[in-house]
Order: C-alpha cells, then structure tokens, then sequence
C-alpha cells in the first residue's frame, strides 16, 4: 500500500497544481474582460510636431538567416520614420555565406540615405543578448526597438508605439505577434493557438492590472535608459528577454502592452524547428524562475496579488511537468481506484482536472472568438481546434518537461536558434532548408513508448474492476495516445 500512497499523493499535487494555475487563468480572463471597458487616455507624443519626434534605433539580431535575411532587410527598409530620427543595427553573429551578401545588401540600402549599419562579432559570447548588449553600447536612440529576423512589422510600426513613451515611467512597449502563415499545417495552427492566448488573455489580463508581464523578445521597443537601469542585457538564461522584464519591474518601470497593434511573424513549419523553440522557452523560463524567486518574494515595490500572479507566471513552463505527471500516473491511479473501492471518494480529485480543463475552454474561447468571431460555426470548430491543440500540447510534456527539470537544476545549454523558413503556402518546401537539425532526438523513442503506454491505458478502461470496466479516464488517455502519436510520428517523418 506504502506505493500506491506514494502514487496517489504525487498525483494528488500535480492536479491541484495544475489547477490553482487553471484558477489563475480564470481570474486573467476576468481582467482581459474588464480591460475591455476601459478608456485608455494615455500620453502620447504628437509625432506631427517635429521636436517630439524621438531617436529611435532598431536592432536586427540575426544569426545565418539565409532564407529570410532579404526579406527582413527589405521589410524594415519600408519602416515610416523621419531618417534623420532612424538609426537601423543588424546585429549579425552568422558565420556562414549571409554574412557577405548581408554586407553587400545593407550597403545598397546606406545608399538609399538609410542610416543601416552592419555589426558583426567575432565570437558569440551571450549570444543573442550580448550581442543586443554590444549593439545598445554604440546605439543612437533613446528608444530600441527589436525584431528578431522572421518579424515583419507594418511600415507605421513605430508610429503606433513610440508615442506612448511620453509617460516617463513606461518602460516598454510590447505588441501582439501575428502569424503569416497561421493556416500552413496543424502543427502551426496550434502553435497560433497558444500564441494567441498568451497576447491576449495573459498579457491584458496581467497588464491591465498592474501585474508583471514580458517583452517577448521582439515586436517591443525599450526605453534605453530602462535597459541600462534594469542591469543591461544578461546571458545566464535562454529567455533573457523574461529576465530583463522582471529586473525592470522590479526596479518600478511600467510596461504597455498593445493588443490592437499587430506583428506579423512568421511559426515554425517542422516540428524539430519548433521543439527547439519550445526547449529554449521552456527551459528558460524554469532558469528565469530559479533567477527571480526571490527577488519577487522579497520585493516591497509590488503587491502580494502581483507577487502570486508573477509567480505562476515564471512557472508556467513547469505546468508541462505537472501534466506530464498527471498523465503517466493517471493509468496506475485507474487501477488502484478499482483496486481500493473503499478509497472511491477520495478519488474526487480526478474531477480537479476536468475542472482545470473547462476553464481553459472557457478562457480560450474568449480568446479565439475575438479573432474568428461568435456564432455556432466558429464555435464547433473552435471545439475541435481546443481538443486538438489540448491533446498535441500533452504529447510535447515530455520533451519541454526535460526543458523545465534542466532549467531549474541549472543545466546550461548553448542558444539554440530556431531556423526559419520563409514558407507561407503548402506549395514551398522545406525539406532542403540547412538549417533543420538532422540528428533524431532520443525523446522522440520514449514519446513513442508513451503513445503505446496510453494506447494500453484505453485498453484499461474495457478491463479494469468488476463493473465493465471504468472509463472515466478514456477521453484524457485517448488524448495523450493521440497527442504523443502526432509528435512521435511528426518527428520521425521530419527526417524522412
């Protein structure tokens, strides 16, 4: 019995967890509501009056982009801004052939009089944060904005966001990722998906109420002086973007977010490129929150509500863990309840997770029907689309709750870019991209395990106690069969 008390404590944890964080989610959504109601009357400089106009540099970090490098190049060439204002860094640590036909790109557009300027390194000591940290050394603007190398922002990009800069207090402007290529597959509908949550319901949720948010890493403008009081850029973890956030607020800077003002961007077509972007968010998150624990706990600057909501923020990588938990403990759990019928209330607990799961239903709808609208139609298919992201988020805990265990044994790893594309229909390839990992992850051999091990936990369902069977648990393990089987097999076919 000492096994099965083990089992079912461990269990027991891992659901309430997830669904405190469930509650969380709940109490965002009620404040993205509220937000709605809200007139936002904030300062703005007036861009039509030439002496508000501030310096405004936009950094470019990239690393052998050969496939969208011209496009980012061009793009950001488009940017409508006063020259004599714009100063333009492309932040360049490649070290394969782009690095010369960037060289020679950049010099037809400082032609153009743009002021462009090409900065190389010639080691990558913090990777993408050092080199944002050398760039911001020599940087003209008292602004910088940032893009990593698959954004494409809209040409009055920075008309929409430094005006808010006239509050001395904000410290950075964050706008909301789209995706250019959201309808290429089911792999990156679903990472829309999640995305969309996050810019939505998470980010006005927290923002709209004082919490601490993130800058994402691109599509956001800094307040230089902001950087240089949070500490500067720092590279012990793989989100420095999360840490340098959480060092500003705590230091009392406040940050905008954006929701109406929208980034084009491009998601990762093949799940290796996407598995490596998941570990390196995963990864660093978990590091940020071993990095940030205490600062946040001990902070007088901040109230006890903002002190949990950041809290569980910087956790929610490890709620992969917690579900990763849940799940392979949840088909011994179906035979001790049948085993042990005297234990059959407290089994309750189960019922936790349903919970959990109607909560972020409801939270997601709220999010998906601001995109694609009301109605019966939109609805039936945002059902499918939740079982469908739900059941392939599942088959990624294993690989991002490895991500979240180095993370806070402080494990560290080198940065690991994810490559792009530039593929917006199904007719463009990727398969000759040279960038795609080509060695299969050993994760991907215990994902298939898992598939099988869920498969015989639906068998469970037809065999377990007296009654004909129990099956409670057979949606969920349906699920995760098919969730770690479209991972596994989407990994495996990657590399055919």
């Amino acid at each position: 019995m000492i096994l099965e008390t083990i089992t079912i404590v461990i269990y027991s944890i891992a659901i309430l967890l997830i669904f405190m964080y469930a509650l969380a989610q709940l109490n965002l959504l009620f404040n993205y509501v509220s937000s709605k109601k809200k007139d936002n009357n904030a300062p703005k400089f007036n861009l039509d009056n030439p002496d508000e106009i501030p310096v405004v540099t936009i950094q470019l970090p990239v690393f052998n982009e050969m496939y969208v490098m011209e496009r980012l190049l061009d793009n950001i060439s488009k940017i409508d801004y006063p020259q004599d204002k714009l100063e333009i860094q492309v932040l360049d640590d490649s070290t394969d052939e782009t690095l010369q036909s960037t060289a020679v790109h950049i010099a037809e557009l400082q032609k153009t009089g743009l002021d462009i300027q090409h900065i190389t390194r010639t080691n990558r000591v913090g990777f993408k944060a050092g080199a944002l940290k050398e760039g911001l050394a020599i940087a003209k603007g008292e602004f910088i904005a940032i893009f990593d190398s698959d954004f494409l922002p809209n040409s009055d990009w920075l008309k929409r966001t430094v005006p808010f800069f006239k509050d001395a207090e904000i410290g950075v402007v964050q706008t909301r990722w789209g995706h250019i290529n959201r309808n290429y597959s089911i792999l990156t509908k679903i990472q829309a998906f999640a995305l969309d949550a996050h810019f939505t319901l998470e980010q006005v949720g927290r923002n709209s109420k004082g919490h601490f948010i993130n800058f994402n890493g691109t599509a956001g403008i800094w307040r230089k002086e902001c950087i240089i009081d949070a500490g500067n850029w720092e590279g012990d973890t793989l989100t420095e973007d999360l840490d340098l956030s959480y060092r500003a607020q705590l230091n009392n800077w406040k940050f905008k977010y954006l929701e109406d003002v929208e980034t084009p961007a491009e998601l990762p077509v093949v799940i290796s490129a996407a598995r490596s972007q998941q570990f390196r968010w995963n990864k660093g998150g978990a590091e940020n929150f071993r990095k940030m624990l205490w600062r946040v706990i001990k902070s007088k600057n901040i109230s006890p509500k903002t002190k949990i909501h950041g809290l569980l923020h910087l956790l929610n990588s490890t709620m992969f863990l917690n579900i990763l938990i849940v799940a392979v403990l949840s088909i011994p759990m179906l035979y001790i309840k049948n085993e042990y019928t005297h234990l059959k209330d407290y089994f309750l607990i189960m019922s936790f997770f349903v919970m959990s799961t109607v909560i972020f239903f409801i939270c997601y709808w709220f999010m998906y029907k601001n995109i694609y609208g009301k109605g019966i139609k939109n609805f039936v298919s945002y059902i499918g689309m939740f079982f469908v992201f739900f059941s392939i988020a599942m088959g990624f805990s294993l690989h991002n709750s490895i991500a979240v265990l180095e993370g806070h044994l402080g494990k560290k790893s080198a940065f690991i870019r994810t490559p792009k594309f530039n593929i917006n229909n199904l007719k463009d390839s990727w398969k000759n991209n040279k960038y795609i990992k080509k060695k299969l992850s050993a994760n991907v051999f215990f994902e298939g395990l898992l598939t099988i091990y869920f498969g015989f936990g639906m068998y469970s369902a037809f065999i377990v106690g007296d009654q004909g069977g129990d099956f409670g648990l057979f949606p969920f393990h349906l699920m995760l069969f098919a969730g770690f089987g479209y991972v596994f097999f989407k990994s495996l076919a990657s590399k055919v």
